[in-house]
């Protein structure tokens, strides 16, 4: 069975919205009692909640092929108790939310879009996750697919060329030293 899309308005870029509190990906948990692992019910409703999101985002557009860039964005509440200049400055962007949930957690919720936006998500090779305060607590989603001339793909290997290829960056012998220990020791 096919999907007929040739009435569907192809945008260059899939943005998906999910109204409410963001949250990160509980970690599975391990039942004593049966002596089995399960995901929280939390996060599987989180994720289903975020799948639906993405499948009327979709529009009954295919899955997307090839290496993707992905843009998260983390509306998070603001406390009701907090007074009004702090309130003010998490509004304006001045204070930003450095608590729950982790960054690299909301990223992992990405998993709900698995079958749904693209077949896995291991074609996303540029990700970036910001979290700001806001009155409407969302998670926004922009997707998009990366072409052979992407300037942002131009851009960032020209960085990596003018750092000396991928070897400079990724070995851990060409790391600067001090006094005889690796800057990480």
């Amino acid at each position: 069975m096919t999907t007929d899309v040739s009435n569907v308005y192809i945008t260059p870029y899939v943005t998906i919205r999910l109204d409410g509190a963001p949250m990160g990906k509980e970690r599975v948990r391990f039942s004593r009692a049966s002596g089995r692992t399960f995901t929280p019910e939390r996060t599987v409703a989180y994720e289903g909640r975020l799948a639906l999101a993405a499948q009327q985002a979709m529009n009954g557009r295919p899955l997307l092929e090839g290496p993707l860039a992905v843009d998260i964005v983390a509306n998070m509440p603001i406390a009701e108790s907090w007074p009004k200049k702090r309130r003010a400055a998490a509004l304006d962007g001045t204070e930003r939310p450095t608590k729950k949930p982790d960054a690299d957690n909301v990223a992992k919720m990405l998993d709900a879009l698995n079958l749904v936006v693209w077949p896995d998500d291991g074609q996303v090779v540029d990700l970036r996750v910001q979290k700001f305060y806001s009155a409407a607590p969302s998670l926004t989603v922009r997707v998009r697919q990366i072409g052979p001339d992407d300037e942002q793909r131009v851009d960032m290997h020209a960085l990596r060329l003018s750092l000396g290829g991928t070897a400079a960056v990724l070995r851990p012998d060409a790391l600067p030293v001090a006094e005889g220990k690796d800057v990480f020791g």
